[in-house]
C-alpha cells in the first residue's frame, strides 16, 4: 500500500499561509484534481468594520484532530494527498487564516473531500476565533458547531440523552467546544 501523504499545520503567531507550499504537496502526476479551499479575513460583518480575527488552539490536540479528519476523509474518498494549514494569532482583512489543498485522480472525489474537512474543522477543532471590529470585539462560535450542538441537543431529547447523535458517531476527536457566555464559561461535551 503506498504512502498516505498528509500534511497537517498549525502556524504560528505572524506566519502567514503559504498557498503555493501546499498547493506543491498536494501536486502529483497521476492526479487530474487539485480543490482547495482559503478562509480569508473578510472586511465587514453584520455592517460592522472588521479590522481583523485573532485565533487561539490547544495545538496538539488540534493537530490530532485534523489528522482524524484527514483520515475519515481517505475512508470516504480516493484521494492522493491532503495538505490543512490553520493559522493563529492575529489575521488582517484579506489574508488567509485557513487553507485546505486536496488532489485526487478525478474532480468529484477532491471536491468533496475538501468541502467535509472545512466543515468538520469548523465544527469540531480546538481552534478560537474573535473578530475584532473598529469599535469592539467579540468571540465567535462557527455555525457548523452551534449547528451539530443543535442538533446534538434535539436527539437527546428525543432519546433522553442515551444515544449519540449521528454527527459524532464518526471517528471524531474533539467532542468539546468552549463559549463564553457573560464572563462564565459553558463546557459542552457531547461524549459524555
Amino acid at each position: 500500500m503506498a504512502e498516505e501523504k498528509t500534511l497537517v499545520e498549525i502556524l504560528d503567531e505572524h506566519t502567514k499561509v503559504d498557498v503555493v507550499k501546499y498547493i506543491n504537496y498536494v501536486t502529483a502526476p497521476q492526479c487530474g484534481a487539485i480543490a482547495t479551499f482559503s478562509g480569508t479575513t473578510r472586511d465587514t460583518f453584520e455592517g460592522k468594520t472588521v479590522v481583523e480575527l485573532r485565533y487561539e488552539a490547544y495545538v496538539p490536540m488540534a493537530i490530532r484532530c485534523l489528522k482524524s479528519i484527514c483520515a475519515n476523509a481517505r475512508s470516504t474518498w480516493n484521494l492522493d494527498a491532503i495538505a490543512v494549514a490553520h493559522r493563529l494569532g492575529p489575521v488582517p482583512v484579506q489574508e488567509t487564516s485557513v487553507f485546505v489543498a486536496i488532489s485526487s485522480v478525478h474532480r468529484a472525489d477532491a471536491l468533496d473531500a475538501c468541502k467535509f474537512i472545512i466543515d468538520e474543522l469548523k465544527a469540531f477543532v480546538p481552534i478560537w476565533k474573535k473578530e475584532v471590529y473598529s469599535n469592539g470585539e467579540v468571540w465567535k462560535e462557527n455555525s457548523e458547531f452551534v449547528e451539530r450542538r443543535s442538533a446534538l441537543g434535539k436527539h437527546d431529547q428525543a432519546t433522553n440523552g442515551v444515544a449519540k447523535s449521528k454527527s459524532h458517531d464518526r471517528k471524531s476527536c474533539c467532542g468539546t467546544k468552549v463559549k463564553v457566555v457573560e464572563g462564565a464559561h459553558e463546557v459542552r461535551n457531547p461524549e459524555n
